[in-house]
């Protein structure tokens, strides 16, 4: 892995991490937070991120 990948991997770690202590008040307000910024986000890749990013990092459950 590369020394920016491997950063880039760290990073996320932490923030997972942060997510995970969020308490459910907390976890309702920043989905909506999300959706409101995937909902300005003009950037495609950027867009694409935030709306996989609550499911991706445990914030709601998987549907399948």
């Amino acid at each position: 892995m590369s020394a920016k990948a491997d950063q880039a991997h760290k990073v996320l770690e932490g923030v997972a991490d942060l997510v995970a202590q969020l308490s459910s008040d907390q976890r309702s307000d920043f989905i909506d937070l999300l959706g409101s910024m995937t909902a300005e986000e003009a950037d495609p890749s950027r867009r694409e991120f935030l709306e996989s990013f609550p499911e991706g990092f445990g914030l709601v459950e998987d549907d399948s």
